[in-house]
């Protein structure tokens, strides 16, 4: 080997390529995703994610921490939208936990809480909407969707419903526009005026209720369409006011590429991360060294909001009840020690280098598909603009981390500086005190109804959450 060909495999920085640097692992990765895939048709809401992780739980043996049992594994439900679990270290907690958090909303469409209505013009049955995060409206329109939600009754009853992931069942659209007749209302608009939110309408249903005198009746296509939801539901008109609907794409996730090497699936972002900080937890080896806790939040994409969002007290309410599940004080003193002391991975996914959209980013600096999970110093935009920005010392313990456990990671930025940018939950956990960095795979697609990321990545990003649990 010449000597300038041993410097640059000494000196220089290479991503490197699981399928061909880390091939041996090709069989975990494929194995991996099928699993995944599972939990990305289950899961398409905060509830459908929480039930499902609620029954692992229950399957790993984790005791709910307000029973007060005397397990080194716990968690704690909150509002059905948020979950914490964690397993218990041989180190005092107050020497600092090790926790992964991510996000379970994904951009959607919600009902309104009034949301049918009858057309006057062409007698269909429609149901108004009001968007949820960061969405291109265009994509929504003529697409297959289904309908997600629950709805809760004024004496206590909870109602789930789900239509439009079985075969047999009808799906919904909003139709979009002919090319004919658009060129006037739509192609001489720009991109954010040609569809606006007030054209977001569902086609909900279209047959009229008949009397068997065969008088007209007012708006008989909605009547007919609530009565239908009462023979199944048992809900009237005014149970809306109160139940959560979220319109989803309609349809399963995906095997995508020839070689079948990626992952085609709607919410993505961010219940790759979830999913896979979820097994890592699930996989460890249980005498661990640090605590280590899984964080599931809901509302990341409206600014981690709410009391189920990254900046209510759920997370930090848990972390003082495992001191005292412990034996350790849960005193104000010692929590804010805990937190500053803990170690945290904000685990959300960063925009893929795009082949047809290459100059949004910048190649040296950009996540690339297939070379494993992306540690994120910052996102943000323009000049770092809610960004954490993580600490040199605290990125090269990383890195550190990650080599030594055999990771294949990469670093990428959210697109070139000043081309645009975002933000993650990472600023809400470093405002406690700790250590926190962004970390999750690539994805192509973003925000849209189907996101693409690699089955490389996927397995990367599990091999390295359970890395951090084990070592960190």
């Amino acid at each position: 080997m010449k000597k300038s060909e041993e410097l640059k495999k000494k000196l220089s920085y290479r991503r490197k390529f699981l399928w061909q640097d880390f091939k041996e692992e090709t069989a975990q990765a494929f194995d991996f995703c099928e699993p995944y895939k599972t939990f990305l048709d289950t899961c398409k809401t905060e509830r459908e994610c929480i039930r499902y992780i609620t029954e692992e739980l229950k399957t790993r043996g984790f005791a709910p921490i307000d029973d007060n049992a005397a397990s080194k594994k716990c968690y704690r439900i909150s509002h059905n939208k948020n979950a914490a679990f964690a397993i218990i270290g041989n180190q005092p907690i107050s020497a600092g936990v090790n926790l992964i958090v991510s996000h379970i909303d994904s951009p959607r469409v919600d009902m309104k809480q009034n949301p049918l209505y009858e057309d006057k013009t062409t007698k269909l049955a429609m149901m108004r909407t009001h968007y949820y995060g960061g969405i291109k409206k265009y994509q929504w329109f003529s697409t297959p969707l289904a309908i997600h939600g629950t709805f809760v009754k004024t004496n206590g009853e909870i109602i789930s419903m789900s239509i439009g992931e079985d075969d047999t069942d009808p799906v919904f659209v909003m139709p979009d526009l002919l090319p004919h007749l658009s060129g006037k209302v739509q192609r001489t608009k720009t991109f954010s005026e040609a569809l606006n939110a007030a054209q977001m309408n569902v086609v909900f249903a279209s047959t009229p209720f008949l009397e068997d005198e065969e008088e007209d009746v007012s708006e008989a296509v909605k009547l007919n369409a609530l009565s239908l939801l009462y023979d199944k539901y048992n809900i009237v008109e005014e149970d809306f006011l109160s139940a959560e609907l979220e319109l989803v794409p309609a349809g399963k996730a995906r095997d995508a590429g020839l070689d079948r090497s990626m992952v085609l699936g709607y919410g993505q972002d961010d219940r790759v991360c979830a999913f896979a900080s979820s097994q890592a937890i699930f996989d460890i080896n249980e005498n661990l060294q640090r605590t280590a806790v899984v964080y599931l939040a809901d509302k990341e994409e409206i600014g981690s909001e709410g009391n189920t969002g990254a900046k209510s007290i759920f997370i930090i309410d848990f972390i003082s009840d495992l001191l005292k599940a412990n034996g350790e004080s849960g005193d104000s003193a010692t929590l804010r020690k805990t937190l500053i002391n803990s170690q945290i991975l904000s685990a959300d996914v960063n925009a893929g280098i795009n082949p047809n959209f290459p100059d949004v980013h910048e190649a040296e600096n950009a996540v690339h598909l297939g070379c494993g999970v992306s540690v994120t110093k910052y996102t943000g935009s323009g000049g770092k603009s809610g960004s954490n920005d993580a600490n040199a010392e605290f990125n090269a313990h990383i890195i550190k981390t990650f080599n030594e456990g055999g990771v294949n990671w990469q670093t990428g930025a959210l697109g070139k500086v000043d081309e645009g940018g975002g933000g993650t939950i990472a600023k809400f956990m470093a405002e406690h005190g700790a250590e926190v960095i962004d970390c999750g795979p690539g994805l192509l697609g973003m925000h849209a109804l189907y996101e693409l990321a690699s089955k490389a990545d996927i397995y990367s990003t599990y091999k390295a959450y359970k890395t951090f649990f084990q070592n960190a």
